[in-house]
């Protein structure tokens, strides 16, 4: 078994600023964020998931102690800057989560650390996004005007109303939210050979911007076993469902622990 390495090595990235050292890990998983999100969305993953995972929520730039570094725009740019960034925290067995955006990110990191480094999840989650390369139905919404692009935030539901009817937090966000919306509606995939790991759908059963047939054409993307499962709720489920998604997540840690232990 790899030894583990020190909280002043996590700390040392400010990509993992902020994750707790689990001693006894024997598998990582890595959370990526939803637009507008940071880190600390995750900050209570660690004590609901099973004693020999270590949870390592990512900060993406733009956010938290982040804040005054420019958000990324692009997918492209994006996951390269990730994958050599938590380059050290691929020394164990891992797993990739990620929501909305986040599942996006974390799609790619998969496809990119595949193709640079021959490196592949023990498994992917992905939850609230739609398959890559299954068509969008929504309009754009980054490139709007503020007072459209401020409903368009009210209507998604993941934006505290104390955020978008405060000025002053909306002035503070809107550079960050932008960016991040522009990352995901930009996105294109092109041509993709199926991931070899188990994949994993959760979506909610109320959201109005992910269908079922999009959350099942995740499916196409792997060649190993495949799962959706769907909680109460709408976009943010995320929140809303939260003890029933993270048992949902634990039982698939599980099985990847014990998976790593055969290996």
């Amino acid at each position: 078994m790899q030894t583990f390495m020190t909280s002043r090595t996590h700390n040392a990235s400010p990509w993992t600023a902020g994750a707790k050292p689990n001693p006894r890990a024997r598998l990582r998983l890595f959370c990526f964020p939803y637009a507008g999100g940071a880190a600390t969305i995750y900050r209570g993953w660690q004590s609901a998931l099973p004693s020999h995972v270590e949870v390592l929520p990512v900060q993406l730039p733009g956010r938290g102690r982040r804040l005054n570094e420019p958000a990324y725009t692009s997918v492209g740019e994006l996951v390269p800057a990730a994958a050599e960034a938590l380059r050290p925290y691929f020394d164990m067995p891992f797993v990739l989560f990620g929501h909305s955006m986040g599942a996006t990110i974390s799609f790619e990191l998969a496809r990119h650390l595949r193709r640079e480094r021959g490196l592949a999840p023990r498994r992917l989650l992905v939850s609230g996004r739609r398959a890559p390369h299954a068509p969008g139905t929504s309009p754009y919404t980054h490139d709007l005007p503020e007072p459209e692009f401020i409903k368009a935030l009210r209507d998604l539901n993941g934006t505290p109303g104390e955020v978008t009817e405060h000025p002053e937090l909306m002035a503070l966000m809107l550079p960050l939210l932008r960016a991040d919306f522009a990352l995901s509606e930009t996105y294109r995939c092109g041509e993709v050979t199926p991931l070899e790991c188990p994949l994993s759908v959760y979506g909610g059963t109320r959201d109005a911007d992910v269908t079922r047939a999009q959350l099942e054409a995740w499916r196409e993307l792997t060649t190993g076993p495949f799962s959706l499962r769907l909680f109460p709720g709408d976009h943010f489920f995320l929140t809303s469902s939260e003890p029933l998604l993270l048992k949902a997540v634990a039982q698939e840690l599980e099985q990847a622990l014990a998976s790593a232990a055969r290996a």
